[in-house]
């Protein structure tokens, strides 16, 4: 490929524009792409310790799963209800005009795709499908919703009362008491219900990571934003550009484990950075 740890300019942001100026781009994004939609991240500088819930939690432990549901069933319309910031925007304008291939987000927000871009692999899966682990049949977070609700009458509103709302990047809400908690199953089979969402501890789809391999291969460019590349999820995607010697950039408030990789790093929110990329 070409040279691009020689760039002259010496300001990572022209240094960013420099890199991405009439190339293919493929975007990777993690969850700090979306805190300025009001969604926290979970490894930012500024953000508390969080223990997501895993996958084996999930299934084997019937107490962690019914306190899953009950926050689920008070955090999934705050992420509903979240709409695309500017680097979102940017990103789908971006895609528009021809500079970027299209996205691989870890986040399961929607908030690419609300926001007009129209390739998206949504990695982790999204919070607007629950699926059953037993047959496999898919019903809207809607749906289910309307379950939980008849199942558990005032628990939302005592819920609000008492705690507010704080919500993770999952959909996760911080509530109390979850005791009484009624949870629902299948309405088909029978079987556990499992937000569409991969979790700690479980496996990417293999279809959906070779889509994003596929998309990286195409692109002359990596430009991940809003990621501490924490997980190997993320990662991968890195080390598959530098193996096939693509320059990486970086944008992120604070450090990633890609940062030795890249040919750019930017230490900065991603909205304004990636707004700025569309005014060139």
């Amino acid at each position: 490929m070409f040279g691009t740890r020689e760039l002259t300019v010496t300001n990572p942001s022209e240094k960013l524009h420099a890199l991405v100026d009439g190339r293919r781009v493929a975007v990777l994004t993690g969850a700090g792409v979306s805190t300025d939609s009001g969604i926290p991240d979970y490894r930012g500088p500024d953000s508390p310790p969080r223990n997501p819930m895993t996958f084996q939690q999930f299934v084997g432990d019937p107490v962690f799963r019914q306190r899953y549901w009950a926050r689920n069933h008070i955090g999934w319309r705050h992420m509903d209800a979240a709409r695309p910031n500017a680097g979102h925007r940017a990103v789908a304008a971006l895609e528009h005009s021809g500079t970027v291939l299209g996205v691989i987000t870890q986040n399961v927000d929607l908030l690419h795709t609300k926001a007009g871009s129209r390739r998206v692999i949504d990695l982790h899966g999204s919070y607007a499908q629950v699926r059953c682990l037993a047959c496999e049949s898919r019903i809207s977070r809607f749906t289910l919703h309307e379950r939980l609700s008849t199942a558990n009458p005032g628990f939302a509103e005592r819920a609000h009362g008492v705690t507010g709302l704080e919500v993770a990047p999952d959909a996760d809400a911080v509530v109390a008491d979850t005791s009484d908690f009624v949870v629902v199953d299948c309405d088909r089979c029978g079987g556990m219900l499992k937000p569409d969402i991969v979790y700690f501890g479980e496996i990417v789809p293999r279809s959906r990571v070779e889509a994003a391999f596929e998309m990286v291969d195409e692109a002359d460019v990596l430009l991940v934003a809003g990621s501490s590349l924490t997980v190997q999820s993320g990662l991968r995607f890195v080390r598959r550009a530098v193996a096939r010697d693509l320059p990486v950039a970086i944008v992120n408030r604070g450090p990633s484990r890609g940062d030795v990789h890249a040919t750019v790093k930017v230490d900065a929110g991603t909205s304004e950075v990636l707004s700025a990329l569309t005014e060139r």
